[in-house]
């Protein structure tokens, strides 16, 4: 009697007992906004860019004004695929490869500088050949996302080092370890690596990346607010060293004041680009009428692809193309606070933050509001490779979005 009472009660625990769910849809609302802008952006490329490649002095182009516009739509379509297959894996993998990932970027960073290996432009030498000419500073930050939040991930459950760091620092190394200062040193060993191979190249607005990256992700890790005060102060004062040391940079700062000092020279990107913004008013000139991307706009096509969006589409259109992009940014964080796990809510919140930060500078050197940098728009500047990157990144979020426990 009592064996025949138990049975039954084993039965119902098992199978009322709840499954976990490990994979489920990916977020449909980040991904419609991804596609959304990809081709937003595609159709504003052919626009921006058909006279610049038109009347190609240099003869890239051949003369044909849909060179720009025929490359990027087929790396948009590598993208797509790339976006797919990435949303399909399991994203935790990449938790044991981040170190590597690390120092591939590392080596290919270096690499640029090797005879043959580089491209060097307008005294850069910031590009790779091959396979086909790429930054690889875009890898280098993937690889930091992937390395600090990783390592951050695993914070509670590391083993203490065998040796006391603190040891013939008295205290002095007391009060280090327990403000968290041993903690942090190898995230500092990779960020001062980093931008150390970035000065060499010399990538100024990689440099401000990165930092804006792992600010985000030790911020979201749990590090104490106080050390973002006096890394933030010992970032500002570092740049203002490198920026007054360096001649370019110097210049740029002049111009950004005042660039009506070299109207035809170092001042007329800025110039251009707020009268473009200007001739725009409120509704624009019309889709593909701009006048000042007709070799007036330097770069119309990549940097200051949004200036000739103001004009065409005017304020109204911009402001909607801007929505866009805070939609995108606001899901992501969404995503990064519904994470299954601490490595995936990192991973979004340093992809996330890096796409804000892109978003922001390059609309504030759009309209003069910080000086030119270098930072493209995403998903419309011109850019196969970082274009591919950034769709990949995307892939990863919507991965990592399989997983939501409450998907």
């Amino acid at each position: 009697m009592a064996r025949s009472l138990k049975r039954p009660l084993k039965r119902k625990e098992h199978t009322e007992k709840p499954k976990q769910k490990i994979q489920g849809e990916i977020d449909m609302p980040f991904m419609l906004l991804t596609v959304l802008l990809v081709v937003i952006g595609l159709v504003m490329l052919l626009s921006a860019s058909y006279p610049s490649a038109y009347y190609d002095v240099s003869n890239i182009t051949g003369g044909d004004a849909f060179y720009y516009f025929k490359r990027q739509a087929v790396f948009a379509l590598l993208g797509f695929g790339v976006m797919y297959v990435i949303s399909k894996l399991n994203y935790r993998g990449l938790q044991g490869l981040a170190l590597t990932i690390l120092m591939v970027a590392f080596v290919l960073m270096l690499a640029v500088k090797v005879p043959g290996l580089g491209v060097n432009v307008n005294g850069a030498t910031r590009w790779l050949k091959y396979p086909i000419r790429w930054q690889p500073s875009e890898l280098g930050k993937f690889g930091l996302i992937l390395y600090f939040s990783a390592r951050l991930s695993k914070r509670d459950e590391r083993i203490p080092l065998s040796f006391n760091p603190r040891t013939g620092l008295g205290r002095f190394g007391n009060l280090l370890e327990r403000s968290g200062f041993f903690e942090l040193v190898p995230y500092g060993i990779v960020i001062v690596v980093m931008i150390g191979l970035l000065a060499i190249e010399p990538h100024m607005s990689a440099s401000i990346q990165m930092i804006v990256i792992a600010a985000a992700i030790l911020f979201a890790g749990g590090i104490a607010v106080g050390w973002f005060i006096a890394g933030g102060s010992l970032a500002v004062g570092a740049l203002t060293i490198i920026i007054l040391a360096t001649d370019y940079m110097t210049t740029r700062i002049t111009m950004w004041r005042n660039p009506w000092d070299d109207a035809l020279g170092k001042g007329m990107q800025a110039i251009q680009s707020m009268l473009a913004i200007g001739s725009g008013g409120l509704f624009g000139v019309g889709l593909g009428n701009s006048r000042q991307k007709f070799l007036y706009l330097p770069e119309s096509q990549n940097d200051f692809i949004f200036a000739v969006v103001c004009e065409e589409l005017g304020l109204v259109g911009a402001t909607l193309i801007l929505v866009i992009f805070a939609l995108l940014i606001i899901r992501g964080y969404w995503l990064a606070l519904h994470a299954r796990d601490k490595f995936g809510s990192l991973v979004i919140v340093g992809i996330t933050t890096l796409f804000a930060f892109q978003v922001f500078a390059n609309v504030a050197v759009v309209s003069n509001l910080f000086p030119v940098t270098g930072i493209s728009l995403p998903f419309f500047s011109y850019g196969g490779t970082a274009l591919l990157i950034q769709m990949a990144e995307m892939g990863l979020v919507l991965s990592i979005s399989r997983q939501n426990p409450i998907n």
